[in-house]
Formats: structure tokens, C-alpha cells, sequence
């Protein structure tokens, strides 16, 4: 029952659906432009890099906002789970950011959102998801093969630092922690699926951070 009280926090947070509000703002409804996707990459594309960091930083905060609500409310009485609520959470903001009901359950990929996971749940997890998302940025110019490979990456830090007791939980706590971190990254690609299809043909489309480097 926690466990599903936590996902319902982090799906309100996530609900809350900025590349689409700030999209209506500005007359247009995101979803009929450029990929279609309700994400920080396409209100980069189609709104411009303002647009673009303020959508992901207020994916990141409403990620964050929800960990730290259910840090807060249940640390005290789970604290012997007190991670594995906190990624309920998370992953309640990045279904809630995916398919937020109001909008027919269309929203974004959950890219930002997780980046939020990364941020709010462990320092130590910080430097190794930056590196690996613009080492590959900056080589290939792929958003989605870096967001993929972070998804990955992020399964990697988990089990780690989960065996070496850094989340001081049971074993059984700690396997539920790598399901839901699993089933949050199949949930990515699953997302993604278009992209890896043009990935693999060559033909996804590269990003730049700037017009001089995109010409």
C-alpha cells in the first residue's frame, strides 16, 4: 500500500506537463510539432533553447519535489526502505510525465524525469550519469543514444552501490529497487523505439546546441 501511495505522489508531480503548458502559453500545442513528443528535445527544436532549459529544469524539480515529499512524509516510520519508497516516487513522476491523464495519456519519454531520479536520489550518482550523457552528446550529437545509455548506466549504479550498502537496506528491498530501476529503463526504450529503429538505419536525427554548428 506505501508503495502505491508513493507512485501516486510522484504521478500528481508528474502530471504536471511543462513543455505542453509552456507550449500553450506560446499558442501551439507541442504534440502537433516537430516529433510530436512532449520533452525537453522538442520544445528545444521547435521553441528554442529557452524553452528548452526551462522545460528540463522544471522536469527535473517536479521529480525532485516528489522524492523529497515522500523523504519527508515516511522517513521516520520506512526508514529502513526509505530508497526504495523514494524511487516509487520517481518512478510515479516519470508515468505521470509519460502519460499524464488529462492529455489522453500522451506526455514525454521521461528523459528529464529520470534525470531528476539521478539528481534527488544520491550525490554519488551525479558525475557518473553527466560524463556518460555528454561524452556521448558531444561525440555523436544523439539525445536519444546518450538518454538510452544513462538508462543503463543508472541500472549499473543502483546494483553497485546498493551491493557496497550505500542504500542500507535488506537484500529483498534491494532486489525490488533493481526491478523498478529495470522496468523504468525498459519503459525508456520501450519510448524510444522509433529512435533506436533510426539509430540503427542512420537516420535519427542529430542535435546541436548551437546554429552555427548545426550548418
Amino acid at each position: 500500500m506505501i508503495r502505491l501511495v508513493c507512485l501516486l505522489i510522484g504521478y500528481v508531480f508528474g502530471c504536471f506537463q511543462t513543455s505542453y503548458i509552456y507550449g500553450r502559453l506560446h499558442g501551439i500545442d507541442i504534440r502537433k510539432h516537430g516529433s510530436g513528443n512532449a520533452g525537453t528535445t522538442n520544445s528545444l527544436r521547435v521553441l528554442g533553447k529557452k524553452a528548452g532549459a526551462i522545460v528540463l529544469i522544471c522536469d527535473i524539480i517536479k521529480t525532485g519535489l516528489a522524492m523529497t515529499l515522500v523523504r519527508l512524509l515516511f522517513r521516520e516510520q520506512y526508514g529502513d526502505i526509505l530508497y526504495l519508497l523514494v524511487i516509487y516516487a520517481a518512478a510515479g513522476s516519470i508515468l505521470g510525465h509519460n502519460f499524464p491523464f488529462y492529455l489522453g495519456f500522451k506526455g514525454g519519454k521521461g528523459i528529464a524525469c529520470t534525470a531528476g531520479l539521478v539528481i534527488f536520489f544520491h550525490p554519488y550518482m551525479i558525475i557518473p550519469q553527466i560524463i556518460t550523457f555528454f561524452g556521448i552528446f558531444f561525440t555523436t550529437h544523439y539525445v536519444s543514444l546518450g538518454s538510452l545509455i544513462v538508462e543503463l548506466v543508472l541500472i549499473a549504479e543502483m546494483v553497485i552501490f546498493g551491493q557496497m550498502g550505500l542504500w542500507g537496506m535488506e537484500q529483498a528491498a534491494l532486489n525490488e529497487l533493481y526491478i523498478v530501476t529495470v522496468l523504468l529503463a525498459l519503459l525508456a526504450f520501450w519510448g524510444h523505439r522509433a529512435n533506436i529503429h533510426r539509430l540503427i538505419h542512420k537516420e535519427e536525427r542529430k542535435t546541436y546546441l548551437s546554429k552555427k554548428s548545426e550548418q
